[in-house]
C-alpha cells in the first residue's frame, strides 16, 4: 500500500486552502499512491476565533471537495481535519474519509481535545469551541484495516490499543503539535505508538507558518512497525508517497508475540458501548 502524506500550509481563504489540498492529492495520485492524508484543520486558521466561523455541515463545501478529490484521483482519501457542525449547533474536529467513488466511509470526531496550559510555553483550550467526539474509528481497505484519530488523541495509549485490537494495522494521525511539543514528543510519540502497536503509524501536520495564529511543528512522518522512521518531512510545504508492507505488520507480531501474550486475565483494554 503507498501512502500520500500532504504537509501543506492553510490561509485565510477556505476556497484557496481546497484548491491547495486538490493540487497535492494530485500530485500525490500522480506518484502511485492509493491512499491520500491531509493535515489538521488545514481548510482554514487553526485558532479558537475561526473554528465557529469556518465550521459546515457534512456534506457541505468542504466534504464535497473531499468527495470529488477522492473520486477525481480514484484514490482513498483522509480528510485531514475540518470544522464540522451539527444540527444542534455543536462544533467538532472532525475527520472524513472517502472510497475512490468519492463515497464517506468514515467519520472520525476528535476524542480528547487540546486544552493544555504549559508554563513558559504553548497555552491552546480546544474545548472553548469544540465538542469532544465519543467513537473509536477503524475503517476497512483493500490493503486491510486503518485506525484513525487527531492529533491529541494519539496522546493516549489506550486509544491506540483500541484501534489495534479492533484490527487496525496502520494509524494515521492528522495533527497539528506545535514547537513546544513538537520537538519534545512528536518523533517519539509516533514511534512509541507503533512498536506498542506493531503497526505503521502516520502522522500529517500542517506546514510551519511563523507568521501564523498557531505554530506548526510540521514534521509529517512515517514510521514503520519496528519502530523505525521511513520518512519526515521538515517544516515546508511538501508530500511524500511512501510504501507500506502490510505483510511486515504479520511479521513482527509473529517474531515478537506483545498482542497475543497479553494477559487478559489480569487486565483489559475495552471500549464501551
Amino acid at each position: 500500500m503507498k501512502i500520500g502524506s500532504i504537509q501543506m500550509g492553510a490561509g485565510m481563504d477556505k476556497d484557496k486552502n481546497l484548491c491547495r489540498a486538490a493540487e497535492f492529492v494530485k500530485k500525490c495520485k500522480e506518484n502511485g499512491a492509493d491512499i491520500a492524508v491531509l493535515p489538521e484543520i488545514f481548510n482554514g486558521p487553526y485558532s479558537n476565533d475561526y473554528f465557529r466561523p469556518y465550521a459546515e455541515p457534512a456534506k457541505e463545501k468542504s466534504w464535497q471537495a473531499l468527495s470529488h478529490m477522492a473520486k477525481d484521483n480514484q484514490l482513498w482519501l483522509v480528510g485531514g481535519s475540518i470544522p464540522e457542525i451539527d444540527e444542534a449547533g455543536k462544533v467538532y474536529n472532525t475527520s472524513f474519509v472517502f472510497d475512490p467513488e468519492g463515497n464517506q466511509v468514515a467519520r472520525h470526531r476528535k476524542m480528547h481535545l487540546f486544552d493544555i496550559d504549559v508554563k513558559g510555553g504553548q497555552s491552546f483550550k480546544e474545548s472553548d469551541t469544540f465538542t469532544a467526539g465519543d467513537e473509536v474509528t477503524v475503517f476497512d481497505t483493500p490493503w486491510g484495516k486503518i485506525g484513525l484519530c487527531i492529533c491529541f488523541d494519539f496522546r493516549f495509549p489506550e486509544l491506540s490499543r483500541l484501534m489495534v485490537l479492533k484490527g487496525a494495522q496502520v494509524l494515521v494521525v492528522p495533527a497539528a503539535f506545535n514547537m513546544t511539543t513538537g520537538p519534545a514528543h512528536w518523533e517519539l510519540l509516533f514511534r512509541q505508538r507503533a512498536v506498542d502497536g506493531q503497526c505503521y503509524t502516520v502522522g500529517v501536520a500542517p506546514a510551519r507558518d511563523e507568521k501564523g495564529c498557531y505554530v506548526s511543528y510540521g514534521n509529517s512522518i512515517v514510521v514503520s512497525p519496528w519502530g523505525e522512521v521511513l520518512w519526515r518531512a521538515g517544516a515546508e510545504e511538501t508530500f511524500q508517497v511512501v510504501e507500506l508492507d502490510m505483510e511486515q505488520v504479520q511479521q513482527v507480531r509473529q517474531q515478537l508475540p506483545l498482542l497475543s501474550a497479553r494477559r487478559e486475565d489480569v487486565y483489559e483494554v475495552r471500549e464501551k458501548k
